[in-house]
């Protein structure tokens, strides 16, 4: 895990329209996200959810973005200026440490991980905090792509997530994805 961190400069690529024809990000996250709600995305790059997740969330949400990529998280804070939603993102670099997430404890509703924790230092690293984060009762869609991510990977990421109290609690049907939702115990 860890081993590989997309460059910054795949930013764009990953950002593109013609993406959409492989994902369609209104159609992932539309299940999970509702006006009001407070979102963490880990690693979002130059926001290709974020966008989506901040129109969904409408003006009385949040969307809390976090990138390890000072580059990224710029592209990211342009994209939104040009929309008019930045004030719906707080798009925050990250340490290499620590997501950086302690002023979140218990406060985020739904986390969209997607194609990320693999870059993680380790998976436990992740669920940890994101877990300190999500309220009791709070969702995570945990996504990770076939081609970087073996299946046993995928169990490991699972068997993290459980070690900090999340449950799966759907396998979701997505394309050209490892995919789970998880749900964080009320206790």
């Amino acid at each position: 895990m860890g081993e590989h961190r997309c460059p910054w400069w795949l930013g764009y690529l990953l950002a593109s329209p013609l993406r959409r024809l492989l994902q369609d990000p209104a159609e992932i996250v539309q299940p999970y996200v509702r006006p009001g709600m407070t979102v963490l995305e880990p690693g979002p790059g130059m926001g290709f959810f974020t966008l989506e997740i901040a129109r969904q969330v409408g003006p009385s949400g949040h969307v809390i973005a976090v990138d390890v990529q000072p580059r990224m998280i710029a592209g990211l804070k342009r994209r939104l200026q040009k929309r008019g939603i930045e004030k719906r993102v707080d798009a925050r670099v990250s340490s290499e440490d620590s997501l950086g997430l302690v002023d979140l404890q218990g406060t985020v509703d739904f986390t969209l991980a997607m194609a990320v924790v693999h870059e993680m230092p380790s998976p436990g690293w992740f669920f940890r905090q994101a877990a300190a984060a999500t309220k009791p009762g709070g969702a995570l869609l945990l996504a990770e792509p076939l081609g970087h991510v073996k299946p046993e990977s995928f169990q490991a990421e699972l068997d993290a997530a459980a070690q900090f109290g999340f449950t799966v609690l759907d396998r979701p049907a997505m394309k050209r994805v490892h995919a789970a939702l998880l749900t964080k115990s009320a206790v």
